[in-house]
């Protein structure tokens, strides 16, 4: 009778445990779910995909690294864009396309010193009419021009240069807009873990422009 009793609590017990593991679960997703940021559209592809879901990393709001990803507001549009940090306040940027090269882009940390080329082994295979840059705003421009950083401001691009609006067309984005860098992909399950390592940087002679 007792060896009978004993059972019935145990499997009390992992009903118990069962129920509040369920519970703790369906409570984390839905939490995922009201946190996670969308991917709306293919401007970061091959990094991000269209309809995946992601979270920011707590307390990076207002702040970024150079080459983060980041959700930020996109400058004079009361919308949220996810892209990849390039200039940091003070560098000097540019971007340089020809026929043989159509998106060499230029970075010279903190305005003075060494120029960089960014290196992106996605951009090659995907870029093949992006334009020159920059304007003083840092939009694109007819012809390649290196432009200083403004203080409290980035210079940002898409993975994808074709088919992203950043700022060659919006212009320098805001640091103070920055919501955070995004830390994880959620959703799908098969994307689930850490966004894959992202540009290099190799030491070129400074450009002419």
């Amino acid at each position: 009778m007792a060896r009978g009793e004993g059972g019935r609590r145990v499997r009390r017990v992992l009903f118990v445990a069962l129920g509040v593991s369920v519970g703790l679960c369906a409570a984390l997703a839905v939490a995922v779910a009201a946190l996670a940021v969308r991917v709306d559209g293919h401007s970061m592809q091959p990094t991000l995909a269209n309809g995946q879901r992601l979270l920011t990393v707590p307390g990076t709001g207002g702040t970024a690294r150079r080459f983060d990803v980041v959700l930020l507001r996109a400058p004079g549009r009361d919308t949220t864009i996810v892209k990849r940090v390039i200039g940091l306040p003070g560098d000097r940027v540019e971007i340089d396309s020809t026929p043989q090269d159509p998106f060499t882009v230029l970075v010279q940390p903190g305005g003075s010193g060494q120029w960089y080329r960014v290196d992106q082994s996605t951009w090659p295979g995907q870029a093949h009419r992006s334009s020159n840059c920059c304007q003083p705003d840092g939009r694109r421009d007819a012809t390649a021009h290196a432009q200083a950083v403004p203080p409290g401001k980035l210079f940002f691009l898409g993975d994808n240069p074709d088919g992203s609006d950043d700022a060659r067309s919006y212009g320098w984005g805001d640091l103070a807009t920055v919501s955070g860098r995004i830390g994880l992909r959620v959703w799908p399950l098969g994307a689930f873990g850490p966004l894959p390592t992202g540009p290099t940087l190799s030491p070129v002679p400074a450009p002419s422009a």
